[in-house]
């Protein structure tokens, strides 16, 4: 960045020059410069300038003017960041263009790029929100404590520091703290007393979202040293993920890579030792404007699928390691629902079906949703209305997916973006 600032005061120093010698004439050394010239170098010079200030404010990073409060952060982060302009997250170049650092400085790319800063900057605000709320949340995470307690407070928090408003800033989906053989989809609903234990292993997955932008991240907690071993290869996994991904990468390529990183680890729990496995039906995905799930997948497993990655995509890039089957289905209560997007159009015969409809769209919209968020809406008789929804195609279910009972299920994700110059990792933090 600073060549580019250093280049850019060259070109002015230039034009200061060439305006200086263009007042003299070859013939008249003292002949005062022409109005057209005068007004051409004028121009040059103001374009000139708008470069150098617009590389310089590129190069500067974001920088908060406030100190978050600590222990708990309780400044919403637009108070921290006035300029509105949030962290860039970690940069890495695509791995299958020979010239990726060359793309990162490229100024053509780069120009394109900036067609795209709010976009970015959405999830960047979001991401920067998800660091704040997880790095708190994990201070006080201990066993003894009700789910629910936990993923009420960590809600609240992340809607005080997003500033929730409606479809424009808030949760992106309900917070999944699925634990042990259970890897995805689970979060309490009203009235559950399940309480975190010493040697659970609990999988705590959470969304933010501006404007429908959404950061999609996740991390496996423990606290027993036992199942250290479980949670550094899916962390492993993970980082691998990250790493093949990129434009133009193969699918199929990166769940190979995934899956033989992540089998080459075992843990010993209690005596046995067991080989981490893939959970070769759970896969990573393609996000797009208030749509979790876009289309594409990113397997954790060896595959045949040739699909690339394109430019411009974003992806939750998240694996699953389980001491089972590596196989999961779907089973026990269901908490996680999202309106389909054709719903608008599904006929329902019901009056009071139609108007939880109604409710959901203007609420959640495309959003992922859970019951306990209905009842604290108010909508507290909802489930014959809700069912009948799912019955009729409005609204889909997504039930708890459980490996084998007894087994332990491990968890790592975060968001990456495939900007034109490089790759993104939006969500990375000091955590993981």
């Amino acid at each position: 960045m600073m060549t580019h600032l250093s280049g850019n005061s060259h070109n002015l120093r230039n034009l200061d020059e060439e305006e200086e010698d263009d007042t003299k004439d070859a013939d008249h050394p003292n002949a005062p410069m022409s109005k057209s010239k005068k007004k051409r170098l004028a121009q040059q010079r103001r374009a000139a300038a708008a470069k150098a200030t617009e590389a310089k404010t590129e190069a500067a990073p974001a920088k908060a003017t406030l100190v978050q409060t600590s222990p708990e952060p309780t400044i919403p982060i637009t108070k921290l960041y006035p300029s509105g302009k949030y962290p860039e997250g970690q940069v890495m170049p695509h791995p299958t263009i020979s010239d990726g650092e060359k793309r990162i400085r490229s100024e053509e790319l780069r120009a394109l790029e900036r067609l795209d800063c709010d976009r970015l900057n959405d999830l960047r605000r979001a991401a920067e929100v998800h660091r704040q709320a997880r790095k708190w949340m994990q201070s006080w995470v201990r066993p003894g404590m009700l789910m629910i307690d936990i993923t009420n407070k960590l809600e609240a928090k992340v809607h005080e520091l997003i500033e929730k408003n409606g479809l424009v800033a808030g949760s992106a989906f309900p917070t999944g703290c699925s634990i042990n053989h259970i890897a995805a989809h689970w979060t309490p609903n009203s009235g559950d007393t399940t309480v975190l234990g010493m040697d659970d292993v609990v999988k705590f997955d959470f969304g933010t979202h501006i404007n429908g932008r959404i950061i999609d991240c996740a991390w496996t907690q423990t606290f027993n040293p036992v199942y250290d071993p479980l949670l550094a290869a899916v962390k492993a996994a993970t980082e691998e993920g990250i790493k093949q991904a990129g434009i133009d990468v193969r699918l199929c390529d990166i769940g190979a890579a995934i899956q033989e990183v992540m089998e080459s680890h075992e843990v010993e729990i209690k005596g046995n030792v067991y080989p981490v496995k893939s959970i070769r039906n759970l896969n990573g995905h393609s996000i797009d404007q208030y749509i979790i799930h876009a289309g594409k997948s990113v397997p954790i497993v060896k595959g045949t699928d040739q699909t690339k990655m394109e430019e411009g995509e974003q992806y939750a890039i998240e694996t699953f390691g389980s001491t089972g089957r590596g196989l999961i289905l779907e089973d026990l209560e269901c908490s996680h629902y999202m309106m389909s997007p054709n719903a608008r159009s599904v006929p329902i015969r019901s009056d009071k079906a139609r108007k939880l409809l109604t409710f959901i769209d203007k609420t959640y919209s495309t959003l992922a949703f859970c019951r306990k968020w209905l009842d604290r809406d108010g909508e507290t008789r909802h489930i014959l209305n809700l069912n009948a929804l799912c019955d009729a195609g409005a609204i889909t279910k997504y039930p708890p997916l459980v490996d084998v009972k007894g087994c332990y299920t491990a968890q790592f994700e975060h968001t990456i973006v495939l900007r034109p110059t490089c790759k993104e990792i939006l969500s990375r933090g000091d955590d993981y």
